[in-house]
Order: C-alpha cells, then sequence, then structure tokens
C-alpha cells in the first residue's frame, strides 16, 4: 500500500490517505450494518417484515440525500466539509442504533445513512484525484478498506452478541467515528481541484470527448453496478438459508464470503493493472462476476453455493473503483457536480436490485430465477464498457 500512496510524493498526502484509508472501514461497516442487526430489532419490538423493511428504506433515502448534498458541498467549498461531517454523522448514528425505543433507533438509521452518503463520494473522488493517473489502483485500495469494514460487520456482531457486548461495540465504532472528525477537521487536505495547474498530478478531461453518451452511459453503469452488487450480496444469506432448509451458522455468513471475494478483489487489483488496461480489468471483472453468479444459481451444495459467492464478490471487486476513477479523469473538475448525481443513481441501484430480485423472485416461485437480476446487469455493463471504447483505452 505504501507504494500507491506515495503519489503525490508529499508527506503530507500521504498521511491524509492513509486517515483516509483508515476511516474507509467504518463506510463499509454502516453500509451493510442494517442487515446483521434486523433479528435484533425484530425479538425486541416484535416488528413484521414490513415493519424491519422500513429501516433500511430509511438508510437508502438517508444516504441518498448525503451523496447528493456531498456533491453540492464539494463544488462550494470543498470535499472535507462533507467528509468531517459525514463521519460526525455516521458515528453519533452508531451509537444511537441500539436504543431501546424504535424511534430512536429509526432515526439514528437515517443519521449514519446520511453521513456515509457525505463522506463516501467526496472521499472517493479526493482520493481519485490525488492518485491522478494511477488513480484506479489507488481506489481499488481504497475500496479494499471498505470491503474490509463490510466483510468484518456480521462476524462482529455475532460475537459481541454471544458475549452481551453490543452496546461497546456500537460505542467503538462511534468513537471511530468521531475520532475520524476531528483528525480530518484540524489535518491539511492541500490540493484540491483549483491547485492541479500548479502540481499537475491530477489528470485534465479530454477535451471533448466527453458527451451526453458517455454521460449517459456511465449513469447506467453507476446504477447496475451497485444493483449487481446488494443483489447478490444482499440474497446470498437468504439463499443459503433455503438450500439448507433452515439457519446454520454458515448460512449466516454465507454474505461473508461475497465480502471476502470483494475485498481480497480490490487488494490484488493494482497488481493486475500492472499488466491489464483498466477497461480490460472491468471486462474481465464482469465476465467473472456473471460467471460467479450463474454457478451461484445452479449450486446444488452449500460448499459451492459459497465457493460462487466468493468469486461473485472477486469479478464485483475492481468495477466500480475503475468506474469513479474515469469519472475523475474524464471529467476533471467538474466530476464535483456530475458525481453527485452518479453516486445518487449508485444508491437508487442499490435499493432497486435487491428489490427486483426480490420480485421476480415471488414471481417464478424461485429465488435463483431471481438471480438472474444481476447476471443481466452485468451483461448491460459489459455492452456499455465495450462501446466507450474511445475513452476506455487505458
Amino acid at each position: 500500500m505504501d507504494e500507491q500512496i506515495s503519489v503525490s510524493g508529499n508527506e503530507k498526502h500521504r498521511t491524509l490517505l492513509i486517515t483516509l484509508f483508515a476511516g474507509f472501514i467504518l463506510s463499509g461497516i454502516a453500509t451493510v450494518i442494517v442487515g446483521p442487526m434486523l433479528p435484533i430489532f425484530k425479538e425486541r419490538w416484535m416488528l413484521n417484515d414490513s415493519q424491519l423493511g422500513l429501516f433500511p428504506m430509511v438508510q437508502f433515502l438517508a444516504a441518498l440525500v448525503g451523496t447528493l448534498g456531498s456533491s453540492a458541498i464539494a463544488s462550494l467549498w470543498g470535499y472535507r466539509p462533507a467528509i468531517v461531517i459525514g463521519y460526525a454523522l455516521t458515528g453519533i448514528g452508531l451509537a444511537g442504533l441500539n436504543a431501546d425505543s424504535r424511534l430512536l433507533a429509526m432515526v439514528a438509521t437515517s443519521a449514519f445513512g446520511l453521513g456515509y452518503g457525505l463522506m463516501t463520494p467526496g472521499t472517493n473522488l479526493f482520493v481519485a484525484e490525488l492518485g491522478g493517473a494511477r488513480s484506479a489502483s489507488l481506489l481499488n485500495r481504497l475500496n479494499f478498506m471498505w470491503g474490509a469494514g463490510a466483510m468484518s460487520c456480521s462476524p462482529m456482531i455475532a460475537l459481541a452478541l454471544k458475549q452481551n457486548k453490543l452496546p461497546y461495540l456500537l460505542g467503538g465504532f462511534a468513537a471511530f467515528g468521531i475520532a475520524m472528525m476531528l483528525i480530518l477537521l484540524v489535518g491539511r487536505f492541500g490540493m484540491e481541484r483549483h491547485e492541479e495547474a500548479e502540481t499537475g498530478s491530477v489528470s485534465k478531461p479530454i477535451p471533448g470527448s466527453v458527451g451526453l453518451w458517455v454521460t449517459l452511459a456511465m449513469a447506467v453503469m453507476f446504477f447496475l453496478y451497485v444493483a449487481m452488487e446488494t443483489s447478490i450480496g444482499g440474497w446470498a444469506a437468504e439463499f443459503a438459508k433455503r438450500m439448507m432448509n433452515g439457519i446454520t451458522s454458515m448460512t449466516t455468513l454465507a454474505q461473508m464470503f461475497f465480502y471476502a471475494g470483494l475485498a481480497l478483489g480490490r487488494l490484488s487489483a493494482p497488481l493486475v493493472l500492472r499488466r491489464w488496461s483498466e477497461r480490460n480489468l472491468v471486462l474481465g471483472a464482469l465476465l467473472l462476476a456473471a460467471a460467479g453468479t450463474v454457478l451461484l444459481i445452479q449450486s446444488a451444495t452449500l460448499n459451492v453455493a459459497l465457493a460462487a459467492l466468493f468469486f461473485a464478490g472477486l469479478g464485483c471487486a475492481s468495477i466500480y473503483p475503475t468506474y469513479i476513477s474515469w469519472l475523475s479523469k474524464w471529467y476533471g473538475a467538474s466530476a464535483k457536480k456530475i458525481g453527485g448525481a452518479l453516486f445518487a443513481l449508485a444508491s437508487l441501484g442499490g435499493s432497486a436490485g435487491p428489490l427486483l430480485v426480490g420480485v421476480v423472485s415471488t414471481q417464478t416461485g424461485s429465488l435463483r430465477m431471481g438471480l438472474l437480476v444481476p447476471v443481466v446487469s452485468a451483461a448491460v455493463m459489459l455492452s456499455l464498457v465495450l462501446s466507450l471504447r474511445r475513452q476506455t483505452t487505458t
């Protein structure tokens, strides 16, 4: 990681990147924490599935507001204010997630949803700026940390529940968020877009190359990627449970295998990028994600299903960071403005994908058929990346 973090050749940039990388673990935790908390809410307040569904809905809506707000704030004052506020809200929200009142838990959910919605787009775009020509490699490293947080969330909550230490775990997450807020509040962000002419470390957009078709294609790709990822990861445990006709320790951890593949893929992507172009990496990754999902659909044993989830996660790993890298490279300073809309569409995809899987599953009577949704998403993205031949030659 040190090789990637030295992109600016400046100590303050290296220290700042290390801080942002560490903090992104919390973004991964906050994004997925509602899932393992739902059984707790169900037992505590005797909720039905519709009532439980309000928690992820509130989280999604708040994150959507956060992504739009992040773009507006970054355009006016730079990236730091949104990131700092985001960590503060995430910490406060996670601290209140174990509240005795359902209303307070809902408010806490909206707080950390808004928080990671504010900090995630700005962190990605700022790191892309610092990375310059190597932004795809650096963004894969950054999002590996997100994957590590997402992967570790369920096991940590399971262990905390077993030892009756859930309030302490959530308090630790909250302290992490507040510490990040304080560190970034007093730290120096250094380079922003207005300094790129001086530093020369940020790639400029290709003049006249970014037209309406490219923007529309990017919008669809952002939407479909997150729809694909959340469809596979979100339904992993339920698929495993139905395969085993009940909940076991392994079915509970099925989601972890998907995020383990995601994390490993993002960790190894910089090595792959030394030999492959970004375009070829994305094309190969989409094929692997689709193949892993097809294997999951056809699996007859739990071991095969878990392996399929791992490979699907491995395929998903490098796609989104590379999309963000292209956004920064192709749009230059305009990425701050258009990024808000694209990240908002990604949030919409995160909600729509799992919902569509559920609708197809209900209509066909088969969750396996429902999981064709992420396969179709991968196929559409393959065609779009192939169509963007001029831009994706890097």
